[in-house]
């Protein structure tokens, strides 16, 4: 097999397990045996799945969603976890609100691309300076996450937003690029490079880079990934379902332990501090983890 079938396999494979995953948080994996249960963002799947479990010798179960939809599962009072782990702070401080979180990875957002397709190849062509405008022309068959539930795609709203100073577009391409269809679960993203249902994708570098798919790095200004651009990212905003208004903000993981046990105590540990991360395409700040709130005896080492 070829390498680029070996890494679509693997994204196949990769939304297949983040699908089994939440079928057995549907079906009462939380709250029951022994398992240390984890509630993620679906960007955290891959990486806690082929990961995290090697570095534990506890078991441990995993559901991921978008983090909009993580955080309303477990305020809203469905999904009773022992640790969640979400892809904006944001999150933490206003709709889960937990006494404590450690901030434990960053990222960035890129434009993934198939190279194998024309659409694709636009996007290649078009460059850093251009990747907007085959997006704009209709040239390119886009996909990208739902902003109502995923912090990925509200974030690639906020991109939109910010290239458009960036490039000085005359055309608003935060309102003209978005289509309604466009939108697929974050763990099933781009794995539709594999059946051809989109040239182009906005994800983060760690899903480009662990599943192998050819991006555009996009500039600092628009990235999210740049924390002494924070402010420049904060001029942009998205309303979610509840009302709760979230604004641009350099991309950073944070997750809180919901459950204290030997077990969870050690998942959680090793989940925000082992390593595993950058081997999945995170950035892992020399800082991290970086502790809000006051975590109890014996986590935060």
């Amino acid at each position: 097999m070829t390498r680029g079938g070996t890494l679509r396999r693997r994204v196949v494979l990769a939304g297949v397990a983040g699908t089994t995953a939440g079928l057995a948080g549907c079906s009462g994996v939380f709250g029951g045996g022994s398992a240390v249960s984890v509630l993620a963002a679906g960007s955290l799947n891959d990486a806690l799945e082929n990961g995290l479990r090697e570095r534990v010798d506890q078991r441990v179960t995993v559901e991921s969603h978008g983090s909009a939809r993580v955080a309303r599962l477990v305020a809203e009072g469905q999904k009773d976890p022992d640790i969640v782990a979400v892809a904006d702070v944001a999150l933490f401080e206003s709709t889960l609100r937990p006494d404590w979180y450690a901030e434990f990875a960053t990222n960035s957002l890129v434009l993934a691309y198939d190279a194998d397709s024309q659409g694709g190849r636009r996007v290649a062509a078009a460059g850093t300076d251009g990747w907007w405008q085959p997006l704009l022309d209709g040239d390119v068959s886009l996909g990208r996450t739902d902003p109502d539930l995923d912090p990925l795609g509200y974030r690639t709203l906020f991109a939109l937003e910010l290239a458009n100073d960036h490039y000085d577009t005359e055309t608003d391409l935060r309102a003209a690029i978005p289509d309604p269809a466009q939108l697929y679960p974050e763990t099933q993203l781009v794995s539709q490079f594999e059946t051809g249902a989109i040239d182009a994708a906005f994800t983060y570098r760690s899903m480009a880079v662990d599943r192998g798919y050819a991006f555009l790095d996009l500039p600092a200004a628009i990235d999210l990934g740049d924390p002494s651009l924070a402010d420049q990212y904060g001029s942009t905003s998205y309303e979610l379902p509840d009302g709760t208004v979230v604004s641009g903000a350099p991309i950073s993981y944070a997750a809180t332990l919901r459950h204290e046990s030997g077990a969870a105590n050690a998942v959680f540990e090793a989940l925000i501090g082992d390593g595993y991360l950058t081997e999945f395409g995170f950035t892992v700040p020399e800082a991290y983890p970086r502790y809000t709130g006051q975590p109890p005896d014996g986590v935060a080492s």
